[in-house]
């Protein structure tokens, strides 16, 4: 049986989806690399919300998403990007969600680490955006989870130079008790972000980040990038301080950057291992065998899908990612937080479908299918 899907220009086209989905197992622990998937959440789709009202979230539904990620061995990075921070989950919500993984996590024992920010403020001098990490830090550190420390959209709003970057990040990781990880999340991903460290010029910027590392080694377990520049990762991480790890943010080089070179390697903090999980979970163990080109194997062919859903503009790859994790199963809906399920075409998303289906991602390509011919349905394509 063939589907018709929409291409780019609108024209419909046969596809035969694939019949069985990929064969993965979990396995044991990672043991060559440390490997976090930033989850999604899963909305509440009887809430009676608007795109403006607070997140109406399916709990049990979002904690059963995060018990599959661990099952397969990876960890949770939670209440970040993926999740929809900033972008349909507040604060509020969001410290809720950070209380509820981390309980969830130590009840299972799974790794979890939570997205430290300031989405209280919308705006604020410098002491109110101290004063909002130290608060979420607070939430974070008291639910026993590790603490990420994410770009600050208010800090880039009110800092006058790179002197205010240092002096709040330095204040922070002062006062963590336990080694955080920073994030320097690009402008592609939240163009709110321009210019953060002080300085558009990425340069200036890579120097100010390094800089704040260099004072509280110590207190930084890593640092997530995610500005989708395979070459000045490889650079940044090459002058980290011994014992600080790079945990690549890239959604379009990863396979690579997770390779590494004779000169090291990045870990990785993924929103694209949300719909990957277990096939990046069997990739990385076969790494840990030595073998790096089994690895690229089964990595390599990913990257035309992440690409996909992390294409311009980059803030909207979560809907590709609900999308997925729909299709898959994992949820019984396509419904998100702040209506964001319509940030995507019909289009974009036959096209995430046929490459996910291809991969083998689908753990029932029937019910894919079958959830696939539905949304074809409802925007008025005939089968």
């Amino acid at each position: 049986m063939t589907i018709r899907l929409p291409d780019a220009t609108g024209v419909l086209r046969d596809y035969e989806p694939r019949p069985e989905p990929l064969a993965v197992t979990p396995g044991a622990p990672f043991t060559s690399r440390t490997v976090f998937s930033a989850a999604h959440v899963v909305a509440d789709p009887y809430a009676d919300v608007s795109p403006d009202s607070p997140a109406a979230v399916d709990w049990d539904a979002t904690l059963v998403f995060r018990r599959h990620l661990w099952s397969h061995g990876l960890g949770v990075a939670e209440a970040m990007d993926t999740a929809q921070r900033g972008m349909g989950l507040d604060w509020a919500g969001a410290a809720e969600l950070i209380r509820r993984s981390a309980a969830e996590a130590k009840a299972v024992g799974g790794r979890i680490a939570c997205g430290v920010g300031t989405d209280q403020l919308t705006a604020g001098s410098l002491a109110e955006v101290r004063a909002a990490y130290e608060e979420q830090l607070a939430v974070v550190e008291e639910s026993g989870a590790q603490a990420i420390l994410m770009a600050s959209r208010a800090l880039a709003a009110a800092a006058s130079g790179p002197e205010d970057y240092l002096e709040v990040y330095g204040h922070l990781l002062r006062q963590a008790a336990e080694p955080v990880i920073l994030h320097w999340l690009g402008p592609m991903f939240d163009p709110a972000l321009e210019g953060y460290w002080g300085s558009s010029d990425l340069d200036a910027a890579t120097d100010t980040f390094l800089e704040v590392i260099a004072a509280h080694p110590d207190k930084v377990d890593g640092i997530k990038v995610s500005l989708l520049d395979a070459q000045r990762e490889i650079d940044l991480r090459r002058r980290l301080p011994q014992g600080v790890r790079c945990y690549t943010g890239d959604d379009f080089n990863y396979p690579e950057l997770i390779a590494g070179d004779e000169q090291g390697f990045s870990h990785a903090l993924l929103g694209i291992f949300d719909p990957l999980g277990p096939l990046a979970a069997q990739a990385v163990r076969v790494l840990d065998t030595g073998d790096t080109g089994g690895f690229r194997g089964l990595l390599d062919p990913t990257v035309e899908l992440s690409r996909h859903l992390f294409q311009t503009p980059t803030r909207f790859y979560k809907t590709g990612v609900v999308f997925l994790a729909w299709l898959a199963g994992h949820q019984s809906h396509f419904t998100m937080v702040g209506g964001l399920q319509s940030a995507r075409s019909l289009p974009h998303f036959a096209r995430a479908y046929e490459l996910a289906d291809g991969l083998g991602l689908f753990p029932d390509p029937k019910l894919a299918e079958e959830r696939m011919r539905n949304l074809l349905s409802l925007y008025g394509v005939d089968q």
